[in-house]
């Protein structure tokens, strides 16, 4: 799948249980914290993603590093318009080079605990001024986002619980050691849309450019440079690395896949799997909620009551072995959490009614 959605820090825990068998909660914090053979990185259409090692320079030098750009411009826009300093952008970058020092000094610290350290980081900046949405934020969140998108610090452990949100900040030397920039952009695109097509192919055109978030120039000539074959699907012309793999037969299967599933979310184009079940499965900002999946089409959503009992509903007959194999993941998931409830960040309608009852 490329990589896991990591907007919603319980969906990767989520996502690795609809995957992989005997698997726990502390085998998957090893793997993100004490092994870090994972990373998190600010990755396609500004997305957070839990990454394999190996994939994070293709999608740093493919997408991230222009991201990284972007947002600095953004942050000395910001800080034009609402701190009075003679150089926003000289400002910016002092701030974000005292940030670093300090998180290599310090070995991990939260926003809140790194604030008070570094002179400046403290500074409100007003954002929207004169429209409806004008809010304050603080400087120290573009600050480390900004280290974070330009690969030069990462989020580690958080401060609590798995469920928790509120991560620790490391410099990346400091907490693994990563290949060193030498992949060319373009060689980089071409990569990523391999490792994607590798996952979620046949994909239309339209597919990647939404999945990349990349220009569609960028898209067909990572795709030339492929050779990939095109192949005929019913929103018409797709692409796939080995178009014979699609006649492979594939046995009867279900799952329960989380909010900002990286398979829900893995195309544009939706129909031919999750059929018209889109308003009551996304939120309207097009944020997946949690699905019930049966043989390659999405076919209901779940939820968690009070006490922790996953609970689920079909939008359309699956036939009766599929139900039964529903409700014995639905059992053991239930067991998976232990009572621990768990709240999607963007839940869909259908989750909230289901939560409800």
């Amino acid at each position: 799948v490329v990589g896991l959605h990591a907007t919603d820090t319980c969906s990767v825990f989520l996502a690795v249980w609809a995957r992989m068998a005997g698997v726990h909660i502390p085998d998957i914090e090893a793997a993100l914290y004490d092994q870090r053979v994972v990373i998190r990185i600010l990755g396609m259409r500004r997305t957070m993603f839990v990454v394999p090692i190996g994939a994070w320079e293709t999608i740093h030098q493919s997408t991230t590093a222009e991201i990284a750009d972007r947002e600095r411009r953004r942050s000395e826009k910001f800080i034009a318009e609402a701190a009075e300093v003679d150089d926003p952008a000289r400002w910016f970058d002092a701030l974000c080079q005292r940030t670093l020092a300090t998180l290599r000094d310090t070995g991990g610290v939260t926003t809140a605990e790194i604030t008070p350290l570094v002179d400046g980081l403290d500074t409100r900046l007003a954002v929207g001024v004169g429209t409806a949405n004008e809010a304050t934020m603080s400087v120290a969140s573009r600050v480390l986002f900004q280290l974070g998108a330009e690969g030069r610090a990462v989020r580690g452990r958080p401060r609590g619980s798995w469920v928790s949100s509120q991560y620790r900040w490391f410099s990346i030397e400091d907490w693994v050691e990563i290949p060193a920039h030498q992949v060319d952009p373009a060689q980089a695109r071409v990569d990523l849309v391999r490792r994607y097509l590798a996952a979620f192919g046949p994909a239309t055109e339209t597919d990647m450019v939404w999945w990349t978030g990349w220009t569609k120039t960028n898209v067909g000539v990572a795709l030339a440079a492929l050779g990939v074959e095109a192949v005929r699907v019913d929103d018409g012309v797709a692409y796939a690395l080995d178009p014979d793999d699609a006649d492979e037969p594939v046995e009867p299967w279900v799952a329960l896949l989380p909010g900002l599933d990286p398979t829900t979310m893995g195309w544009k184009e939706r129909a031919w799997y999750l059929g018209d079940h889109g308003p009551a499965l996304f939120d309207r900002n097009g944020n997946a909620g949690p699905t019930v999946w049966a043989n390659g089409k999405v076919v209901g959503g779940w939820a968690q009551v009070a006490g922790g009992e996953v609970v689920w509903q079909l939008l359309e007959d699956v036939g009766s072995e599929a139900e039964a194999n529903i409700e014995e993941r639905a059992g053991a998931l239930t067991t998976w959490l232990g009572g621990k409830v768990v709240m999607p960040r963007f839940p869909s309608p259908l989750q909230r009614e289901l939560a409800s009852r």
